[in-house]
């Protein structure tokens, strides 16, 4: 076990130390879901299923939207029911205009599991008029 441990350590420090590519390369055979950045406020999804849509099966197309105000965050992903549309797709769309600005594509991350509701903590009272315990020294 420990030797299996240590063989994957070693590949991992020789694939993140000496070759980001081929990370990309490994990441690619098992990716068909694209990050797109840089995105104009005025692309819907509609219009970014359309401009990936001549690289392959788009099987959804999202722009992430603010959720208090509904305008788009600049961003979104496209999945690809394979692999060959997305890694042809990163190819040619990364760096082009579409709707007046240059996008950045790359290959999406997996978004780590979230555990616990978040928030981290809060304060508790914190006393009030002429209490010692804040900073009365400005």
């Amino acid at each position: 076990m420990a030797f299996c441990n240590r063989i994957g350590s070693l590949m991992r420090q020789t694939i993140s130390y000496n070759s980001p590519s081929m990370l990309n390369a490994i990441r690619s055979m098992s990716s068909s879901k694209l990050f797109i950045g840089g995105l104009s406020y005025g692309t819907d999804d509609q219009s970014l299923r359309d401009a990936f849509a001549s690289f392959g099966d788009v099987t959804e197309a999202k722009v992430i939207t603010d959720r208090d105000t509904g305008r788009s965050r600049g961003f979104g992903f496209v999945n690809f029911s394979d692999n060959e549309g997305a890694t042809s797709a990163l190819s040619a769309m990364d760096g082009q205009e579409l709707n007046g600005r240059n996008i950045r594509v790359s290959y999406a991350n997996e978004r780590p599991p979230r555990t616990g509701f978040g928030g981290g903590g809060g304060g508790g009272y914190r006393g009030g008029f002429g209490d010692s315990g804040g900073n009365d020294g400005f």
